[in-house]
């Protein structure tokens, strides 16, 4: 019995933000709709260079509000010359933030040929592109494992990553997933317990970009570059589902 509670209180105290931080911003999803104040959508084919099978919309069908929970769908569907709809939404131009501790519940679907992912961009991405911009994977899924993987990318006279996984659990339970970002590191875990870090002080191994202002993302992918290209159309219809994020900073 006090082993067990031990237990439990380390794993409050490391799921936790750091002391003195306070929330700064969050999405409940407790209204009756997407909040359009904090989210806008990506809208076309292809994955924006990932080849991607899905076409990402703006429909409800694809992405909506119920129970509390953001729901984002992928379906089968022929849609705009693509067999597949899914949605990708991003905080982009609605909240940008540099350093801070986020944390969100969310439940992943699994299947093979699915991609879903909560992640962020350089909001210079625009007038740099990428890698220069900068990217941090919070978490990816891929295919039928039952595990998570948390990566950053950037540009080092070319492109450049790190990314390490999680392990194996049950990613289609809610799970809470966080991130802690600050000058010197980004650290990234799951229920209290960090599997990635990397070290980014004084812009180390061309990390600078690794300490822009980031913009949220969330998508389910259907296909592409890396779970490859055998679909189990079986699935479908398959949503990863959002109960909260939260983001704190000093």
């Amino acid at each position: 019995m006090k082993f067990a509670l031990a237990l439990t209180l380390i794993i409050v105290i490391y799921s936790a933000p750091p002391g003195g931080y306070h929330l700064v911003w969050s999405d409940e999803f407790e209204g009756n709709g997407i909040d359009g104040s904090k989210w806008v959508y990506d809208i076309g084919g292809g994955g924006w260079g990932n080849n991607e099978y899905e076409y990402y919309t703006n429909r409800g069908e694809n992405a909506y509000v119920s129970g509390g929970k953001l729901h984002i769908k992928a379906i089968k569907e022929s849609y705009e010359g693509k067999e597949y709809t899914s949605a990708r939404m991003k905080t982009k131009g609605k909240f940008e933030f540099q350093y801070g501790y986020v944390e969100a519940s969310i439940a992943l679907p699994r299947g093979q040929g699915i991609w879903p992912a909560f992640w962020m961009l350089g909001n210079n991405i625009d007038s740099a592109g990428w890698p220069v911009c900068g990217e941090i994977d919070i978490l990816e899924a891929i295919n039928t494992e039952n595990k998570v993987y948390s990566t950053c990318h950037w540009d080092a006279n070319g492109h450049a990553s790190y990314g390490t996984n999680s392990g194996n659990f049950d990613i289609t339970q809610f799970h809470t997933y966080h991130l802690y970002w600050d000058k010197e590191y980004i650290r990234a875990g799951v229920d209290g317990k960090q599997h990635y870090e990397i070290i980014i002080k004084d812009g180390t191994g061309n990390t600078g970009a690794l300490h822009n202002k980031y913009f949220f993302l969330l998508n389910v992918a259907v296909g592409g570059n890396w779970p490859g290209f055998e679909i189990d159309n079986n699935q479908f219809p398959t949503e990863m589902v959002v109960d909260y994020i939260r983001v704190y900073q000093p």
